[in-house]
């Protein structure tokens, strides 16, 4: 086997900035993915059937394709429909937000639901308004059960950017593929890059159980 890991080392700054950029647009994609979930997810839960019949619809279309061919619709298929070139960023934050709100709708939408209907009902018969309901008895109740499934969700999204590359992207993964194809040597390349996702990954998984076990300390 011959494998030589000192010829990568000019290129190690080059490959660490990948972090940030790959960091940037996951948690970017992140925060819009939880916004348009939530709003997805209340309206799974309302009384228009119509609305929910679209939220469902919609969810089921982000979760039953491809990733990788949402990526490629919005890169590719805007410019062609739109007439407007979209760049690799906005691509990236787009699909991975639109995506992640498919999930993260079905994430809230499964809280709000395990919340003690009784509650509800309280609230009714006290003349609370629904929104106010919602915000303020339902949503904080929920929101506690769903953090560790949202955090899973993010841990996710960090492992699937690395698809944004076929889109010429620098994140991480791009940036192990250009300097594989500057020295001939794929294999140390992708090894380096492939160790700081892992590193990436263990850092937020233990961010996790860090916050499962105070929720559960909280209880």
């Amino acid at each position: 086997m011959n494998l030589d890991f000192t010829q990568i080392v000019p290129y190690i700054p080059f490959m660490l900035e990948g972090i940030w950029v790959t960091l940037r647009f996951v948690i970017i994609a992140i925060i819009i993915g939880f916004l348009l979930g939530a709003v997805i997810a209340l309206v799974k839960i309302s009384d228009v059937k119509v609305l929910r019949w679209l939220a469902d619809f919609y969810t089921s279309i982000f979760r039953g394709t491809p990733l990788i061919l949402q990526l490629m619709f919005v890169y590719y298929g805007i410019p062609q429909v739109l007439g407007y070139d979209i760049s690799e960023f906005l691509a990236a934050i787009l699909t991975f937000g639109l995506n992640s709100s498919a999930y993260v709708s079905e994430i809230i939408r499964a809280g709000i639901q395990a919340v003690d209907k009784g509650q509800k009902e309280a609230a009714e018969a006290l003349g609370i308004p629904y929104r106010q309901t919602m915000v303020r008895i339902i949503m904080p109740q929920a929101m506690k059960n769903i953090l560790p499934a949202l955090m899973n969700e993010f841990i996710t999204l960090t492992k699937e950017s690395a698809i944004v590359s076929v889109i010429n992207y620098l994140d991480l993964m791009r940036r192990a593929t250009v300097v594989g194809a500057d020295l001939y040597r794929n294999f140390e390349a992708y090894l380096f890059v492939g160790l700081i996702y892992y590193v990436i990954v263990m850092i937020l998984t233990l961010l996790g159980k860090l916050l499962e076990r105070r929720l559960s300390q909280s209880d």
